[in-house]
C-alpha cells in the first residue's frame, strides 16, 4: 500500500478496518507523521482547494481500500474504492472508472488489472444523477454537485493521498459512459483518455433528451428539469459531448456499441442472466432496445469525430444487447487505448 495512506492511517482488524487519519492538532492546524523523510506533512494536503477533505480511510486488504471523502459542494461523504497498482514503489496514473458498486460487481475490471501499474478509482453516488452539477436540488437525489466533485474536489486528494503521478484516465458505460464523456469535455486535459461503452453521446436533441429521462425514471427516479432544466433549456446543449466534440481533441477515446441483435450472451448462462427465463426476456427485448439507440448514438458521435477529424477507435459489433458480458469485453477491448492514454 502507498506510504501516504499507511501513515495516516491505523489498521484495526486484518480485513475490512475502518482506519482514521492520524492527525495531531494544534489550535486550528493538523499534522500527520511521513516515515518517507521522517517529516511531518500538513493535514491541509488532504484537502483540496475547495475545502473538500479525505476524511477516513477504509482497508479491505494490502491492494484495495475505501476513501471516505468529504464533498465541499455537496456537504455529504463520498466513498471511494480504490485498487492500488502492482507496484507501488513509484507514482503511477489514475483510471477513474464509473461507478464503483455495481459495475465493479458485474465486470471483471479489477482482476483484469491486478497486474496493471494503474490506480482504480470507483467513486460511489453520482451514477444516477449523470455526475454532473444540477441546477437545482432534487427531491429525490438532493444536492447533486457530482462535475465539480469529479473535475475540483476528488482529483487533488486522490493525487495527494495516493501519490499519484497526476495522469488520468475515465471509463463508463451506458449513462455513465455518456456521464464520463461530459466529465471530458467539463474539463478539457485533465483525462487523458475516455472510454464509452454503449452510452448517447447527444442528450440535447429529442432522442437523447428521452433516452436520459427514461434513464431518470428508471433508476434515479429523479427529475431531469432539476439537472439541466427543461427541454431546450441551453444547459442541455452546453453539457453535450456530441455538440461540444471539439473539447475531446488530444484525448485518446475509445467509443463502442452492439447494435441491440442477440449475441453469444444472450443465453441462459449468460452472464448475470442466472438461468432466469425472464432476466433474459428483459436482455432480448428491452436491452436489445436500448443497444439499438446507443448504436445510433454512436454512430452519430462517430461522424462527428470524423468531421471535425478528432481521431477515435471504434468497436461497432454486429450483435449484442445493452447487457454486462458486451461491456466486459469492450472493457477489456479498450485496455491498449486507456493503457497509452495513461502512459503505461
Amino acid at each position: 500500500m502507498n506510504r501516504r495512506i499507511r501513515a495516516n492511517a491505523t489498521r484495526t482488524t486484518a480485513v475490512a478496518a475502518l482506519l482514521t487519519v492520524g492527525i495531531a492538532l494544534t489550535g486550528n492546524a493538523a499534522a500527520v507523521a511521513n516515515p518517507a523523510g521522517d517529516r511531518a506533512t500538513d493535514h491541509a494536503a488532504f484537502t483540496s482547494p475547495t475545502g473538500s477533505r479525505l476524511e477516513s480511510v477504509t482497508e479491505i486488504d494490502e491492494r484495495h481500500l475505501v476513501l471516505h471523502v468529504y464533498s465541499a459542494s455537496m456537504q455529504r461523504v463520498v466513498p471511494v474504492y480504490v485498487q492500488r497498482p502492482a507496484d507501488t514503489s513509484a507514482a503511477r496514473p489514475t483510471l477513474y472508472f464509473l461507478d464503483g458498486a455495481i459495475r465493479r460487481e458485474k465486470t471483471d475490471v479489477e482482476e483484469f488489472l491486478a497486474d496493471e501499474n494503474v490506480n482504480v478509482v470507483s467513486p460511489v453516488g453520482g451514477e444516477d444523477a449523470y455526475w454532473t452539477d444540477w441546477k437545482e436540488p432534487d427531491p429525490n437525489l438532493g444536492v447533486n454537485k457530482w462535475r465539480t466533485f469529479m473535475t475540483e474536489e476528488l482529483p487533488p486528494i486522490v493525487d495527494d493521498a495516493l501519490d499519484t503521478n497526476g495522469i488520468n484516465a475515465v471509463a463508463g458505460m451506458s449513462r455513465v459512459g455518456t456521464a464520463a464523456l461530459q466529465l471530458a469535455i467539463a474539463k478539457p486535459g485533465l483525462y487523458n483518455g475516455v472510454a464509452l461503452y454503449s452510452g448517447c453521446a447527444n442528450i440535447s436533441d429529442p432522442l437523447g433528451h428521452a433516452i436520459v429521462k427514461l434513464s431518470m425514471g428508471q433508476y434515479g427516479q429523479g427529475n431531469p428539469d432539476n439537472m439541466y432544466g427543461p427541454a431546450g433549456d441551453p444547459e442541455w446543449a452546453a453539457n453535450d459531448p456530441y455538440v461540444n466534440a471539439e473539447k475531446l481533441r488530444g484525448t485518446e477515446l475509445f467509443i463502442s456499441t452492439g447494435n441491440g441483435l442477440p449475441g453469444r450472451y444472450e443465453t441462459l448462462d449468460g452472464p448475470h442472466i442466472d438461468g432466469s427465463p425472464a432476466t433474459l426476456f428483459r436482455q432480448l427485448y428491452a436491452g436489445g432496445a436500448i443497444e439499438a439507440v446507443s448504436n445510433y448514438c454512436t454512430h452519430r458521435l462517430a461522424d462527428r469525430l470524423t468531421e471535425l477529424d478528432v481521431p477515435a477507435t471504434y468497436s461497432f459489433r454486429n450483435n449484442g444487447t445493452h447487457s454486462w458480458g458486451y461491456w466486459n469485453d469492450d472493457f477489456h477491448d479498450s485496455w491498449p487505448v486507456l493503457a497509452r492514454a495513461l502512459g503505461i
